[in-house]
């Protein structure tokens, strides 16, 4: 059970390293784009990737594309596409409770993916890199 949570806390703090907003005009900056298609935030996609790999990957796997009975598929999930950038790193900072009716993995999501060093701008990283993998 603690590898299971260690794996969601990880997993956690790779979503909201791809919230982390490194502001316009920022060097390595890459526009990212809302569910509509319109630029949103900024983030480092580069630092998303890096954050994503330490953290997310453990639950939402190396592609992104989910772990069976653990993490959900970021890739594909008309959860995240519908959700602003803004609002993204706000979920991924909060985390979701097992508990919550909303929650369908039956696993908890902890805040932050489980790693409390994780800032707000690491987080926009993650969600600029989520981004490009969006299909």
């Amino acid at each position: 059970m603690n590898r299971l949570r260690m794996l969601l806390g990880m997993l956690l703090l790779s979503l909201l390293a791809l919230g982390v907003a490194c502001g316009p005009g920022v060097k390595g900056a890459v526009p990212t784009t809302g569910p509509v298609g319109e630029p949103t935030s900024r983030g480092d996609v580069a630092k998303g990737k890096t954050v994503y790999a330490g953290t997310c990957a453990a639950c939402h796997g190396p592609d992104a594309q989910g772990v069976p009975n653990l993490g959900k598929d970021l890739v594909t999930s008309e959860f995240a596409k519908g959700l602003s950038d803004d609002d993204l790193v706000k979920f991924i900072t909060k985390g979701r409770p097992a508990s919550d009716p909303a929650n369908t993995t039956g696993i908890d999501m902890p805040p932050r993916g489980g790693n409390p060093a994780l800032k707000e701008k690491d987080l926009y990283d993650v969600v600029a890199y989520l981004r490009t993998l969006e299909k």
